[in-house]
């Protein structure tokens, strides 16, 4: 479940020459577009102040634009694992490295992967970004595939508390609980 908290603007869009607004005196802007795919090929968009309409200040609005995602886990970009893995952490005695296994028993990519593509990697997503990793084996049982196992080594403190945070999100999203062996 994605959500997204942001602004919304009811203000008439013209790419006419008038002066560019300024809004809740955050100064003047505009808008350009210049992505290939876009309608007005690289023109700037201005948008005008609404006719003589009020815009009432509300300090409170103009907070952080957060995006919400929800942690999952792909190994075709774009297309979710709908299964859930077993997953062992390991870390150096004196905390600079360590390295997460997982193992996927029947994964969902093999059902999907015929019609979506191959495996290109392994591809932990959420709020933060992305942490990806090109260490991922198939296991095969009578020449059908049966698991995936992938390797995400981390060569820092950093690189560990990252993770540790993409795994917290993923663990409460789908019930997964930590087990001290």
């Amino acid at each position: 479940m994605a959500t997204l908290q942001s602004l919304a603007f009811s203000l008439p869009v013209s790419r006419s020459s008038q002066q560019p607004c300024s809004l809740w005196g955050l100064g003047s802007f505009a808008i350009h577009l210049s992505t290939p795919c876009s309608l007005l090929k690289g023109q700037s968009l201005h948008l005008p102040r609404c006719c003589g309409a009020r815009v009432r200040r509300n300090h409170q609005a103009l907070g952080t634009i957060m995006m919400m995602v929800k942690p999952k886990i792909q190994f075709i970009q774009g297309t979710d694992e709908q299964t859930i893995p077993d997953v062992r952490l390991t870390k150096s005695r004196d905390g600079t490295n360590g390295m997460a296994i997982f193992k996927f028993d029947q994964p969902s990519v093999f059902d999907s992967s015929g019609e979506v593509g191959d495996i290109t990697g392994f591809y932990m997503i959420d709020e933060e970004g992305v942490l990806q990793s090109v260490d991922v084996n198939a296991k095969f049982v009578n020449g059908k595939p049966a698991g995936i196992e992938a390797k995400y080594i981390m060569r820092s403190p950093r690189e560990w508390d990252r993770f540790m945070r993409f795994m917290e999100r993923y663990s409460n999203e789908n019930g997964l609980q930590f087990i001290k062996k």
